[in-house]
């Protein structure tokens, strides 16, 4: 069972979790802290060069190129 949640840290960087009912049970859980806005942050920008850059549009253009049939042919 999975339970994700994003919190805002405050001055003191701490975080108090209350986990859902169906979690009463369990002995263990696993925390996995990440850092959500610079990795976000991150990722948006390598999509925003990847747009601009002449050599990324040329391979998706050939790749568009490549499975235009293919899709043809499942419709």
């Amino acid at each position: 069972m999975i339970y994700r949640q994003t919190y805002e840290l405050g001055n003191d960087n701490r975080i108090l979790v209350t986990l859902p009912e169906q979690f009463r049970n369990f002995k263990k859980v696993l925390v996995v802290v990440e850092n959500t806005d610079d990795e976000k942050e991150k990722k948006l920008l390598l999509i925003q060069q990847a747009a601009k850059d002449p050599l990324f549009m040329t391979d998706i253009s050939e790749v568009n190129e490549d499975f235009k049939h293919i899709d043809k042919e499942n419709a």
